[in-house]
């Protein structure tokens, strides 16, 4: 049996200290409801683990001066969901998070480990993307922030430079008007993985949208921001025409597999069935702030 070093460095320099050192040897636990699981079975056999859960920046929920969050990227979902008042700003981002896996698994898993672990079916990124959220990261050349799109490289992989950690989410103030929402299409009631994920993110003023981000999961190697797809639906009352053209802009995006949850012309079809179901929801939320 291959020994393993555990590390929990107090400290967000100490742990990027120890995970440069490893020279990619190392994984980073969070919740730990991947990681943990591929160690069971043989798929990851690390040298090292780094615990991030004792660096106070990394399990925090911090309010920002301007009304934003900046949430830590080893929060759990049950933390967000406790909080008193980000569901309230961000409910398409929060019932996404709750969407990962039971209520055991809520307790641990963590949205910074959703998304590094790459898959393009993960239900908080494509809620995250269209929420324009940003990340920080820390490694060895210092702190950079990029938008969360640019994370994902391909199934299992990101962009993350040796050495570097993601550390947090930051989600900007909501201005009035502004709604956002996150579905999936999935073959059980619960507890499965998405054959398509829509995430909308809308401002709308006199009923009219001023501001529209659209994100998909599960069609293609990452997961997508549909720009075409957000301005189809600018300065629009959200009428048939538009959700059609926006609906199609997605269809037009997906790049999909067939296995054995769905074939390519069906997650290409839901797509655009679910873009215009999620911007329903998104539109209802934004006219009742």
């Amino acid at each position: 049996m291959t020994d393993v070093r555990y590390l929990a460095p107090r400290t967000l320099e100490e742990a990027v200290s120890a995970f440069a050192a490893a020279q990619g040897a190392a994984r980073i636990l969070a919740g730990g409801t991947d990681l943990l699981v591929q160690m069971r079975n043989g798929i990851l056999k690390p040298g090292v683990i780094v615990d991030i859960k004792k660096i106070a920046e990394m399990t925090e929920i911090a309010d920002l001066p301007d009304g934003g969050f900046r949430i830590g990227a080893a929060v759990s979902g049950a933390a967000m969901a406790e909080h008193p008042r980000f569901g309230k700003a961000w409910p398409g981002v929060l019932e996404a998070v709750n969407l990962i896996g039971s209520k055991q698994v809520q307790g641990r898993c963590s949205p910074g480990g959703n998304l590094c672990h790459g898959s393009p079916a993960a239900d908080s990124v494509p809620a995250m993307v269209a929420a324009g959220a940003v990340v920080t990261l820390q490694g060895p050349q210092g702190r950079r922030e990029i938008p969360v799109e640019q994370v994902p490289a391909g199934p299992g992989r990101t962009t993350l430079a040796p050495g570097e950690i993601l550390v947090s989410f930051t989600l900007t103030a909501r201005p009035a008007g502004a709604g956002d929402a996150y579905l999936r299409m999935i073959p059980r009631t619960e507890m499965d993985i998405a054959v398509v994920g829509c995430g909308v993110n809308l401002t709308m003023q006199g009923g009219i949208v001023t501001a529209a981000r659209v994100a998909l999961g599960a069609v293609a190697p990452t997961v997508r921001l549909v720009e075409d797809a957000g301005k189809a639906l600018l300065g629009t009352r959200l009428e048939d025409a538009a959700l059609e053209a926006a609906a199609a802009a997605c269809r037009a995006a997906c790049k999909p597999i067939d296995d054995k949850r769905g074939t390519i012309a069906y997650r290409t079809r839901v797509a655009g069935v679910l873009l215009k179901r999620t911007a329903a929801v998104a539109a209802q939320r934004a006219q009742g702030n």
